[in-house]
């Protein structure tokens, strides 16, 4: 493995991260704000260690699969490592494991928190914390996308470690037209959510940063109450619109903006997850109604947000969902397993993989019926290869089994289970919140320092869909 052209490449996304220091430093020099050193210090080393090798060692055309795996994983610890530093050297709450934690959580867009009094952070501190889920929402597939085009199949496999082969076969675009499209998107639904929480009342910091963590389906606030602080209907109708939006497969967004609105209305993912999310909706709020919200009005209000919130995997909240009814809870947890759509950036085992695990049902029924049979799996037309349907189950099954193995380490340090079970469960899906001490109005400073690296590596594992980090520590067996 030439490790030289790692460091070439895992330079540039300390440039890129760099970059949004430096911008992060403006905001601070704007507000005269203790986090200005802490930032710049930290910009001038990722722009340090990130431009000599981009300087001194020379791009390559052929990089193996090893060094492709190499490169994301290492640029997204890069990315972890130094979006650390800014805390570490502001001080206050954090600690060299908190904040960690708090920089793996920004970049896998997970939006965990370990800070119980988020306004004590300085506004650049609290720009640069919303910028990580910026970065992360969709860093990796630009990152491969931009500067590893000429990988051929290496680049697939890249790819397919941040969208499912069944939403990579829906949009079959060039690399550069597909980077393109992503950006498009991702600019578009950003500056658009920026103009209409605006409109809406919020001042410039804080539409940008919670456009920032909306369209990353994050879930950072620079608010302790998140956007229940804002006690505003039209405030949370925007969020709530933006998130469901960047649940949805970004280039299935942009052939409907292009014109092709029949790809949307006939997208069999689509429909099924705007339907989830519609049914949790009125089943959670026909559970709250009466309990804990006397009107009608209020208890879909606040179903609405949290279902929406909980099933794109951003983990906003405007209420506190562990005093909720149980059935109400197991319906945000389903949620909190499924999430949305493949193809953007959420997180969770996503709406493609549990229709594909009804056609597998399906297929399986048939073949029972008609042994001789030759039955195939479709989605909108398109036949769906046995290959993919057997990473779907897998994936699911080891989805599973890491929340189990998760939940026991958690619970061993002490904590209770629906606290242990919830953590692990909405750190491997990149949600956030979950329930017992770490519910929506609380965060995860309870948790011991053991518990905080374990919890980091689910973020980590889950923001590369498992296999890509597992493939990365399988890299000495490959031939």
């Amino acid at each position: 493995m030439r490790y030289a052209i790692i460091f070439r490449y895992g330079g540039i996304a300390l440039l890129i991260n760099g970059a949004f220091l430096f911008l992060s430093a403006v905001v601070s020099l704007l507000n005269g704000d203790s986090g200005l050193f802490p930032i710049l210090y930290t910009g001038f080393i990722a722009v340090l260690f990130g431009v000599f090798p981009f300087i001194f060692i020379p791009a390559s055309e052929e990089i193996t699969n090893k060094e492709g795996f190499t490169i994301v994983v290492a640029s997204w610890l890069l990315s972890c490592l130094i979006g650390m530093l800014p805390y570490l050297l502001w001080g206050g709450e954090f600690t060299l494991v908190k904040a960690w934690f708090e920089s793996v959580s920004g970049f896998t867009t997970t939006g965990a928190s370990i800070l119980t009094d988020i306004e004590a952070l300085p506004p650049g501190l609290l720009f640069w914390r919303a910028s990580t889920h910026w970065i992360g929402g969709v860093g990796i597939i630009i990152f491969v996308l931009s500067v590893l085009p000429s990988m051929g199949k290496v680049g697939m496999i890249l790819y397919r470690t941040e969208i499912s082969a069944l939403a990579a076969t829906n949009f079959r675009y060039r690399a550069k037209k597909t980077m393109q499209v992503i950006m498009f998107v991702y600019l578009g639904l950003t500056v658009l959510e920026t103009a209409a929480l605006m409109i809406c009342g919020l001042n410039l910091f804080d539409a940008v940063t919670h456009a920032f963590s909306t369209i990353s389906t994050g879930g950072f606030s620079p608010k302790s109450a998140s956007i229940g602080h804002y006690a505003s209907q039209s405030v949370e109708t925007v969020v709530m619109i933006f998130m469901t939006l960047a649940g949805i497969h970004f280039g299935l967004l942009y052939v409907t903006l292009t014109g092709n609105v029949m790809a949307f209305l006939r997208s069999t993912v689509v429909r099924v997850y705007l339907f989830m999310l519609a049914a949790g909706t009125v089943l959670a709020a026909i559970t709250l109604h009466g309990t804990d919200y006397l009107s009608w009005m209020d208890a879909f209000r606040h179903a609405a947000f949290q279902v929406v919130s909980i099933g794109t995997s951003t983990g906003f909240a405007t209420a506190d969902t562990t005093l909720w009814p149980t059935f109400a809870k197991l319906l945000l947890i389903l949620f909190m397993f499924q999430c949305a759509c493949s193809g953007s950036t959420t997180g969770g085992i996503k709406v493609d993989r549990t229709v594909l695990l009804w056609h597998a049902l399906k297929k399986r029924i048939r073949k029972v019926e008609h042994p001789h049979a030759v039955v195939k799996a479709k989605i909108d037309g398109m036949t769906i290869d046995d290959d993919v349907l057997e990473a779907t189950l897998l994936f699911m099954i080891l989805f599973i089994i890491i929340v189990f193995l998760s939940t026991l380490a958690i619970g061993a340090l002490g904590m209770d289970l629906m606290t242990a079970f919830s953590a692990s469960a909405a750190t491997l899906a990149n949600v956030g919140p979950g329930f017992g001490l770490v519910g929506s109005a609380s965060n995860f400073s309870f948790i011991p320092d053991t518990g905080l690296w374990v919890l980091s590596f689910n973020m980590l594992l889950g923001r590369l869909e498992i296999f890509g980090l597992l493939l990365f520590f399988l890299l000495r067996y490959w031939k």
